[in-house]
């Protein structure tokens, strides 16, 4: 699917600072609370186009909130920004981030969420066709994903008849068929078991990697956050000056911004 093209970003708010250039996200001073009960605290955060970043941390660590402010599902009400390339996240209306949420975002999570009366294919395709696109294209699309994520022979059989691992491939492919600039990942192949988790992650990173896809994913299993290129890692809503980079990952990646 063709790239979306994006009105010109407002100028940045008086206080506030671009993002560097070489980020696709930016978070500076994120804060948010449940019910009163502080769940981040001055999280700053930089995400490189093309990087897959694992957010790590113990269950309530603050990981899926993390991700909800990155993708602008909620706005950081007890302060900080949220930079999108140069758009400032942070002030945009409910309806402009339902839009950035629908053409330059992905969202995987725990709960494939297919249509139980589609099929594998077009569960994948459902966002092609909620957009209009042609069917015999959107088809086209969800084949080729599909096949990326060795599934292609399922394509006509419907959620009820995959098992678990089978449903959340086709939860990445519908993700990933629009070609976002951000796939945000929380506890993907939670339900999944050990031995599936690794493969399917691959899958997913490949993917992504060679359409340059920026992952943000959120786990706290060693095993898969040891799959990005790079980790931080939350505790009680900060973040530990401590990360990981892959010995394969650039220096350029290496150096991705993070303070706290």
């Amino acid at each position: 699917m063709a790239a979306l093209s994006s009105p010109s970003p407002p100028s940045p708010p008086s206080g506030s600072s671009a993002p560097p250039d070489n980020d696709v996200l930016w978070a500076r001073s994120l804060s948010y609370a449940h019910d009163g009960s502080p769940a981040l605290a001055g999280v700053s955060l930089g995400v490189r186009e093309g990087e897959v970043l694992a957010v790590t941390g113990l269950r309530g660590s603050g990981k899926t909130t993390l991700l909800r402010l990155l993708s602008g599902q909620v706005l950081p009400e007890q302060g900080g920004e949220v930079w999108f390339n140069s758009t400032p996240v942070h002030t945009m209306s409910a309806l402009a981030r339902e839009r950035l949420r629908r053409d330059r975002f992905g969202w995987i999570d725990p709960r494939p969420g297919l249509v139980p009366e589609l099929n594998a294919w077009e569960n994948t395709a459902l966002p092609l066709l909620l957009a209009k696109v042609p069917r015999r294209a959107a088809k086209a699309a969800a084949l080729e994903w599909l096949a990326r994520l060795d599934i292609a022979d399922l394509a006509r059989k419907r959620p009820h008849a995959l098992h678990r691992a089978q449903r959340q491939r086709v939860a990445f492919a519908r993700a990933l068929i629009g070609e976002p600039s951000v796939v945000f990942a929380d506890e993907p192949t939670a339900p999944l078991h050990r031995a599936d988790r690794a493969h399917v992650l691959r899958t997913l990173t490949a993917a992504a990697r060679s359409h340059g896809i920026t992952v943000v994913l959120a786990t706290h299993d060693p095993d898969t956050a040891a799959l990005a290129d790079r980790s931080v890692l939350l505790v009680d809503g900060r973040l530990s000056r401590s990360a990981r980079t892959a010995p394969d990952s650039t220096e350029g990646r290496a150096a991705c911004s993070l303070s706290v």
